[in-house]
């Protein structure tokens, strides 16, 4: 499936003498679009978007236009309630396609230049998605932006690849429902932060091996900040924003999520963070389900508030080529816990799912040094130092 659950700079030095940032040949580039798929209609929407046919691929089929829901008409015995303008399954898709258009919007207006093309993508079993993709613009290197909905039947592994953990439960096959908004924003310049963000709607129903077991359903998702230099004037906003939208629900949530997501985004083979945290939040079903959804939806519309400002003061301040290789070795980093730990690239990767959108959050450019060290009280120190050690922002 889409990756909708769908994201530092230290090797053990083997002295204490400060490095300097050499090239490094280690780096990768996705392919740029070619001129004919930058030619297509331009569907009706508030924002510039180019839509061009998906590169087929096994399980998925390209479409030329957005239908006005991805949801199926006949599902199984619930699919009466599932397919609902009223249903959970429903009113999240409609929040997380209009999350979509507010958030690219936005990204469009900052940048200036830069214009999402758009895929658009259906499965044979039911649902689709919608990945958006601007790379190369005036402020951001890559930003991609994806919803997805979809069903599918989970193989076992995957099943506890979303649940998280190593369960001694060994269920057959699992069906599934998914949909998701997932998001990853790498501006060019380096004292502009990486955004991720993603929120997300999982329902289980019974595995085949088990059949009249009751069917599952949890919401997951989180908003987090990986700066490669701090300023903390836009970390406390970044964390007051996601504050406020927790406590307009449970004051508890804020410092749970912090720490959850602090927690989860640990790289593990280096002992570091991704970056400055967020909140994060999964398997999240011990509430209300209309309270979590309007959480989810609260979180979601807090996206374009917390982090365009940031950006608006940073995208032009003037930086060295130091600090832009400072920048890619941070964006290793991101490569290696997307790539390694991140439960929703394991699960689409174990559902069979779109690799593009799957791994849009990677960015166009990383680097990797060798035992490469920052020196103690340098500004890049000091971003490290956040990330070994977490910090209360606010």
């Amino acid at each position: 499936m889409a990756k909708c659950i769908s994201s530092s700079i230290l090797f053990a030095p083997s002295s204490s003498s400060t490095r300097t940032l050499k090239p490094s040949p280690l780096q990768f580039q996705t392919p740029k679009r070619s001129l004919r798929s930058m030619l297509s209609p331009r569907p009706r929407n508030p924002f510039s978007v180019f839509i061009r046919a998906t590169v087929a691929i096994e399980k998925e089929t390209p479409e030329n236009e957005r239908p006005d829901t991805f949801l199926r008409a006949t599902d199984d015995p619930h699919s009466s309630t599932a397919a609902s303008p009223n249903s959970v399954r429903a009113r999240f898709e409609k929040m997380i396609r209009e999350a979509q258009d507010e958030v690219c919007a936005a990204i469009e207006a900052e940048d200036g230049v830069g214009k999402f093309t758009e895929d658009v993508w259906s499965r044979a079993g039911g649902g689709g998605g919608i990945s958006r993709v601007l790379q190369e613009g005036g402020v951001w290197e890559k930003a991609g932006v994806n919803v997805s909905v979809v069903y599918g039947m989970m193989p076992p592994e995957a099943y506890r690849a979303a649940k998280g953990g190593d369960s001694l439960e060994k269920p057959g096959p699992v069906p599934f429902f998914a949909a998701g908004i997932s998001s990853v924003l790498h501006p060019k310049n380096p004292f502009a932060p990486t955004l991720h963000f993603n929120y997300r709607y999982f329902e289980t129903d019974a595995p085949k091996d088990a059949p009249g077991a009751p069917r599952q359903w949890w919401f997951g998702g989180g908003t987090d900040l990986t700066p490669a230099y701090i300023f903390e004037e836009d970390v406390k906003h970044f964390h007051q924003v996601q504050k406020q939208a927790c406590e307009k629900f449970d004051p508890s949530f804020y410092p749970r999520f912090k720490k959850w997501c602090d927690d989860y985004f640990l790289i593990k083979h280096r002992g570091e963070r991704r970056g400055l945290g967020g909140i994060f939040f999964d398997d999240l079903n011990d509430y209300d389900q209309e309270m979590l959804l309007a959480f989810a939806t609260e979180c979601a519309q807090s996206v374009v508030p917390a982090y365009i400002p940031i950006i608006n003061r940073r995208k032009e301040t003037p930086f060295t080529d130091q600090h832009k290789a400072w920048q890619q070795l941070r964006r290793g980093r991101y490569v290696e816990f997307n790539l390694v730990y991140d439960r929703g690239t394991t699960f689409g990767l174990k559902t069979g799912g779109r690799i593009e959108s799957i791994l849009v959050s990677l960015p166009l450019t990383a680097r990797w040094e060798y035992d490469h060290e920052p020196e103690k009280g340098s500004e890049e120190w000091k971003l490290l130092d956040a990330c070994i050690n977490p910090k209360n922002w606010i």
